[in-house]
């Protein structure tokens, strides 16, 4: 038999990430699908030898174990006689996949330890048939707030499917960052020929609740009097671990950040940012005979 250049059946570089790895497969996949190709027997071959490739080079396990194996005793075409390293026995798997892949992947293939005296682990694997075809991934954005990221906790949304819109729940790990990623196994694009459904990746994307997120910090806006701002003073704030005092400095102004440490977002405390409290000066709405007399003769005193 010949060693199989999977690299060169998808049309990728040895160095491709596993996403050019799948780009190129879906392409390939969807170019010479049987259902797109009907009685063409080369196409359906191309299609099935597509398939094998995409399931040791789309497996970062398997391409390993494929790399180290080719680099280090063959090359594209050479013939292949797997004698030559010892007494095996090799019995044909049923999987659509060639005598190749089956010499290390299959159901009763070589194990790799038992050929390279351990230098690899062997593994086995299955296949869905040989027209399956695996459907697509999907993602899609979820808005949370920062308290949501900070507690971790379970979120309902709704999601726009091929056959229609799909209600689902899933649990927000603490401390995920923003652009993280929530894998649900099974949700996306349904299977072709009776293949697996892709799944669904969340993008956590954060929006302004309680707080707001700047990198692992937290904003807080804080509105305090007119005279705790020219006077100082103490005032009480909620934080992520709980209420707590912060000290105003005597002629605070509005849009000035007061910095408390270790109290902003992050999985963990020693992960954790700062949170900052933004001062807002407001006035009271309603102000007392006496208020109102001490603001008179605050402004008595304007030009003075």
């Amino acid at each position: 038999m010949q060693y199989k250049d999977y690299y060169k059946i998808l049309g990728v570089d040895k160095n491709a990430t596993q996403e050019e790895i799948k780009k190129a497969y879906r392409k390939l996949a969807k170019k010479y699908h049987p259902d797109s190709n009907p009685g063409d027997k080369k196409a359906e071959e191309k299609f099935k030898e597509i398939n094998e490739a995409y399931e040791v080079l789309g497996d970062e396990e398997k391409r390993k174990k494929y790399d180290k194996f080719g680099n280090m005793y063959f090359q594209n075409g050479m013939n292949f006689d797997p004698s030559q390293f010892g007494n095996f026995e090799f019995r044909r798997s049923h999987n659509g996949f060639s005598d190749f892949f089956n010499m290390f992947f299959g159901d009763y293939g070589i194990n790799l330890d038992d050929l390279f005296g351990g230098r690899f682990s062997g593994f086995k694997t299955g296949f869905a048939g040989n027209n399956a075809m695996r459907g697509e991934d999907i993602e899609t954005e979820i808005f949370i707030t920062p308290e949501e990221g900070l507690e971790g906790s379970e979120k309902t949304f709704t999601v726009r499917t091929e056959s229609g819109m799909k209600t689902l729940s899933v649990k927000i790990p603490k401390g995920i960052p923003e652009g993280g990623k929530i894998k649900l196994a099974g949700q996306g694009r349904p299977g072709i020929g009776g293949g697996p459904n892709g799944d669904l990746y969340l993008v956590v994307r954060f929006k302004e609740g309680k707080y707001k997120l700047e990198g692992n910090n937290l904003i807080r806006k804080t509105e305090i009097y007119p005279w705790t701002a020219a006077l100082g003073g103490e005032i009480k704030v909620e934080a992520p671990d709980g209420i707590i005092q912060v000290k105003i400095p005597a002629g605070i102004q509005t849009d000035q950040k007061i910095r408390v440490p270790r109290q902003g977002y992050g999985k963990t405390r020693e992960t954790r940012g700062d949170l900052y409290i933004l001062i807002k000066i407001v006035n009271p709405r309603y102000l007392t005979a006496e208020q109102k007399k001490l603001y008179e003769m605050l402004k008595a005193t304007e030009n003075v």
